[in-house]
């Protein structure tokens, strides 16, 4: 592996409305072993839905509290919170205050960039919404592609 150096706002970015990613290290960067990146949320905004997948995700608050989904419980976790959803659980995170915030992901193993042009696809035709006004369950037509919704009310 190569050493890497990126400044502040730098990486692969991603823009789905008023939801971006910044992937910073994956894939034959890191041997598939992981994939980092940061996901910005502008005030009020959804996330991609209730959904689950293999890899485990870590997240750490580094702007603002985001809300997460872990499981079938909300918390709103404040900068420098540290949050981890293992694979298998359902989990969501919104942005529900007045200001932005903004994430670090770990996903373990790596891989999940893979999915992110299919996920780009899906924001384009389901914009994120507001997250104050937002069902408390996704179903189909609020879940990226590369995500599997778990017990689903509707």
């Amino acid at each position: 592996m190569t050493p890497i150096f990126l400044p502040p706002g730098e990486g692969r970015s991603y823009a789905m409305g008023r939801l971006r990613a910044v992937f910073k290290a994956d894939g034959a960067e890191t041997g598939s072993r992981y994939s980092i990146s940061e996901w910005w949320l502008e005030p009020n905004t959804t996330g991609p839905g209730a959904h689950q997948h293999p890899e485990d995700d870590v997240f750490y608050v580094l702007e603002g509290t985001m809300s997460f989904l872990l499981g079938d419980r909300w918390i709103d976790a404040p900068r420098g919170s540290f949050v981890i959803a293992p694979g298998g659980v359902v989990h969501d995170f919104q942005n529900r205050t007045a200001r932005r915030a903004g994430v670090l992901n770990l996903s373990f193993p790596g891989g999940f960039e893979a999915h992110m042009a299919g996920i780009v696809a899906w924001f384009a035709a389901h914009p994120p919404g507001d997250a104050v006004d937002a069902p408390a369950s996704a179903s189909d037509e609020m879940r990226p592609a590369a995500a599997s919704v778990v017990n689903d009310p509707g």
